[in-house]
């Protein structure tokens, strides 16, 4: 007897500011000029190239996009988008099966692991946590509470708001809060590393932990969190060489192989993270023997993965800013679907057919939910700017007055 597609239920899903995605999956980071297939090099300056200084009251330049994370962001939540679609249909599919395991076994790791490169900034300084409360708290907040509205009026009644028991889509926006908020301690011990893989271990063979904020995902998705925190440009050069991505192909091949062999065997509840090993039906033991498992297969997977990611600009690098929207939109169609019992109406979707029909359209789907019409639409739910909810500190009051003589003169 196997677990129902938990993450169909509450399904996990795909990256922070300053050097940080612009919106949880979406903030860019600083770009990082690149020469050669996959090389980062720093661009030649002049010797003695003087700054010029800023002249008071202009605006800044912004910080240039690299589109190598934007493709990352791009291409895995198009995966993430494709594997949730993918529930509802893949019980009588050996294969979609198969490849619903090799999705889910990267997807999530990949977001989490680029949160994590650019959360490296967070400092709890006030910007920073002004960011990481309208980056992050307001949208889960808006959107647990739209989720549990939608719910409501679809399909349940009595289903309440509880912004302690995130659902669905939502726990990675509280998971990101948490993690974030805890990146100094992260970059103040000698080994961070193994002391998250101990926690994740620990949670993994505790059942009585609970649901509030989610924290069996939190803490077993966190050693992901924290190795982004550790990496640098030059671990993602080196993913990225040659050798790499010619390797990446037969492993990619053998674990798909592998997958199709283990899909009617293997419980999808190790996947979501979202559970001890007891609740799945599994021995204590197991639990730590598959975050172990599961963290070396999916590190290897997410570098197969970011191996093949166009370092160059494409026609879908642009869409890498908007992946928030593309996260947290696309789960309405996804439940809306299985609310309207569309796949019992249309028996023919869980066919072969049916199934690459789902898969292309979901694709277009969280594309156009990518672009940046959807991503101004919606900035008032997912980038916020609430000035007039923080207080200025007395450098931004310095500059405000600096600002107010020289726009007096231009006048």
């Amino acid at each position: 007897m196997f677990h129902a597609p938990h993450g169909y239920q509450r399904a996990p899903l795909p990256p922070a500011r300053e050097q940080e995605p612009e919106t949880p999956l979406a903030r860019t980071a600083t770009a990082t000029p690149r020469s050669g297939a996959g090389a980062v090099t720093t661009p030649a300056t002049p010797a003695r190239a003087a700054t010029p200084a800023p002249t008071p009251g202009a605006t800044p330049a912004p910080k240039q996009r690299d589109a190598f994370f934007d493709n990352a962001k791009y291409l895995a939540i198009v995966f993430v988008a494709m594997a949730h679609m993918w529930e509802p249909v893949m019980d009588g599919s050996r294969a979609t099966r198969a490849l619903y395991i090799v999705v889910y076994s990267f997807h999530m790791p990949a977001f989490i692991i680029i949160s994590g490169y650019f959360s490296r900034g967070f400092d709890m300084s006030r910007k920073k946590i002004q960011r990481l409360v309208t980056g992050v708290a307001v949208p889960y907040v808006i959107f647990e509470t739209a989720y549990t509205l939608f719910k409501r009026w679809a399909d349940d009644p009595d289903q309440s708001i509880s912004l302690l028991d995130p659902w669905y889509l939502t726990w990675f926006l509280i998971a990101l809060f948490v993690w974030r908020l805890t990146t100094p301690l992260w970059q103040s011990l000698r080994h961070p590393l193994p002391v998250a893989l101990a926690i994740a271990v620990l949670a993994s063979v505790t059942p009585n932990i609970g649901d509030d904020l989610n924290l069996q995902r939190v803490l077993q998705f966190l050693p992901y969190f924290v190795l982004g925190l550790l990496l640098k440009p030059e671990h993602f050069r080196m993913v990225r060489r040659r050798e790499v991505r010619l390797l990446a192909l037969p492993v990619v091949l053998a674990t798909v192989v592998f997958a199709y062999w283990a899909a009617p065997r293997l419980d999808l509840g190790w996947f979501y993270h979202s559970s001890a090993a007891q609740q799945i039906g599994a021995p204590w033991w197991a639990g730590v023997v598959m975050t172990f498992a599961l963290f070396g297969c999916s590190l290897v997977l997410t570098a197969c993965f970011l191996a093949w990611v166009p370092g160059r600009t494409m026609w879908f690098t642009v869409l890498g800013a908007g992946t928030l929207g593309g996260y947290l939109l696309h789960g309405f169609l996804v439940k809306g679907a299985g609310y309207a019992d569309l796949f019992e109406t249309y028996p023919w979707l869980s066919t072969p057919p049916g199934e690459i029909f789902l898969t292309v359209a979901m694709a277009v789907v969280v594309t156009l939910l990518c672009t940046p019409l959807v991503r101004r639409l919606f900035r008032w739910a997912m980038e916020p700017e609430m000035n007039w909810a923080f207080r200025r500190d007395a450098v931004e009051n310095a500059r405000q007055r600096e600002r107010r003589p020289a726009a007096k003169a231009s006048a």
